[in-house]
């Protein structure tokens, strides 16, 4: 990727870091599906009123709201409320790039480098390592429902890209269209008309003002502005080039969540940690050439994947002797 992309994807690694201190301070006041839903809800009536559905086909946008926004914020919210702590969901949510990068390759038919996949199986054992921790301490079940809300940011990735849209901000906005139903359905279900109207009669208060920042933070600076640039990317670049940088996030989450929350983390988590950056670090350098898991000509796979050649930001080229800046 050009530097100044490699640098909004870094952007993107702070802005969402720190959204993890913002959903935390939401959660001590809102049961955690309702307040998934009335995130998504703030931003679907806007862009039901005022922003033209972009041009994309429905099953992609439909794969963008079911994946990144509803089951993502589903495992995740709920992994949270159970205990999971802040800086580690940041950390453990970082699954969607292997994830992204195993789904890219097998449905997309991305490449992938020997250096990108190396350096995605030292994150794994990163990610590994936390599990083992936090599962001999909390239990498996926050973690298990963190891990699945990687995965369906990881499938968000992937519709994300296919929707191949001009539009990208529009696009976001009108993802925020699926998620209400199924999260506010499953809220009514299972929190219940009370509990949720019992957290907004007591919401109206001066102790209630990081709550209520915490979610204006998730809307308009995690969601609108940080996936707005995300897709923008992911329209630009491979999604396994892209997805990677995720990893830095919880480089940011989980230091805000030590010096603000005073959460810290073992030992075994921050070995856990170091090796989920350094696998990134190492997959985002120059090396080898890339392979195919699918044992595709390259030079297939790029026609296929970057129809739109004529763009004034170029994809990158894939070859054995000028590899782009690997992520």
């Amino acid at each position: 990727m050009p530097m100044r992309h490699t640098l909004l994807a870094v952007l993107v690694a702070f802005l969402w870091g720190l959204n993890f201190l913002a959903i935390r301070f939401s959660l001590d006041q809102f049961p955690p599906m309702f307040l998934a839903g009335l995130r998504f809800l703030i931003l679907a009536l806007p862009a039901l009123l005022f922003i033209p559905r972009p041009k994309v086909p429905i099953r992609h946008l439909l794969g963008y709201g079911l994946g990144f926004g509803t089951l993502q914020f589903f495992g995740l919210y709920l992994g949270m409320a159970a205990g999971f702590p802040t800086g580690l969901a940041s950390l453990v949510l970082q699954a969607s790039a292997p994830f992204t990068v195993v789904l890219g390759a097998l449905l997309l038919k991305e490449q992938v480098t020997a250096r990108r996949a190396a350096g995605i199986a030292v994150a794994v054992a990163g990610l590994a390592l936390v599990g083992v921790s936090r599962g001999s301490l909390d239990g498996w079940l926050p973690f298990l429902l963190v891990l699945l809300g990687a995965f369906g940011w990881a499938l968000g990735n992937l519709a994300s890209r296919k929707a191949q849209t001009d539009r990208p901000m529009a696009l976001v906005m009108w993802m925020a269209v699926v998620p209400p139903i199924p999260l506010l359905s499953i809220a009514f279900l299972v929190e219940g008309p009370q509990e949720i109207w019992a957290a907004l009669a007591s919401s109206i208060s001066v102790e209630t003002v990081p709550a209520w920042a915490g979610l204006a933070y998730t809307v308009l600076i995690g969601t609108v502005l940080g996936s707005g640039i995300w897709v923008w990317l992911m329209r630009r670049h491979p999604a396994g080039v892209v997805a990677p940088f995720s990893m830095l996030v919880p480089v940011v989450g989980i230091l805000a969540a030590w010096l603000v929350l005073d959460e810290v983390p073992t030992w075994l988590e921050l070995a856990g940690g170091m090796l989920v950056v350094g696998g990134v670090i190492y997959a985002s350098r120059r090396g080898a050439s890339p392979v195919t898991l699918s044992g595709t000509d390259p030079a297939t796979l790029e026609t296929a994947e970057h129809p739109n050649r004529h763009e004034s930001v170029s994809p990158p080229r894939y070859s054995a002797t000028a590899s782009p800046n690997r992520s």
